[in-house]
């Protein structure tokens, strides 16, 4: 699947690039939220001393801004985009990724009717070849 950016993205990008000083991999919008994926050995200075950085973006976004390390692995990606919720394990099968949650953050992963687990399933689907996710 080809990506493509529209002239706002491009200046969303930019903006984060040049306020954080970390490399960038992609970022797109979702639902009102700003979704970035970032190499994951700056995901430190993206985030900033406290969340200083992801905070300031914040508020010169007026969006909430969820800020993520890429990987190269769909099951490192997965647990990536689903922290700080923790997994006990995530498996990838024939385009299918299986995630057995912790008992407390089932509902979490989940989202109401499914929601939260759509969202997921789009930004993995940018990058990998997954058909569906599913939790155990």
């Amino acid at each position: 699947m080809r990506i493509k950016y529209d002239n706002q993205l491009m200046k969303l990008m930019y903006f984060f690039e040049s306020r954080t000083h970390a490399r960038l991999k992609d970022c797109f919008l979702d639902n009102n939220k700003v979704l970035t994926f970032v190499v994951s050995s700056d995901i430190s200075k993206a985030i900033g001393r406290n969340g200083a950085n992801a905070r300031s973006m914040e508020r010169a976004l007026n969006r909430k801004i969820r800020i993520v390390a890429f990987a190269g692995s769909v099951e490192e990606f997965v647990r990536n985009l689903l922290m700080p919720l923790k997994a006990k394990g995530i498996e990838f099968r024939e385009g299918i990724v299986t995630i057995t949650p912790e008992p407390e953050s089932r509902g979490y992963i989940i989202g109401r009717a499914g929601s939260n687990l759509r969202n997921y399933e789009a930004a993995a689907r940018r990058y990998f070849d997954v058909k569906e996710i599913k939790v155990v």
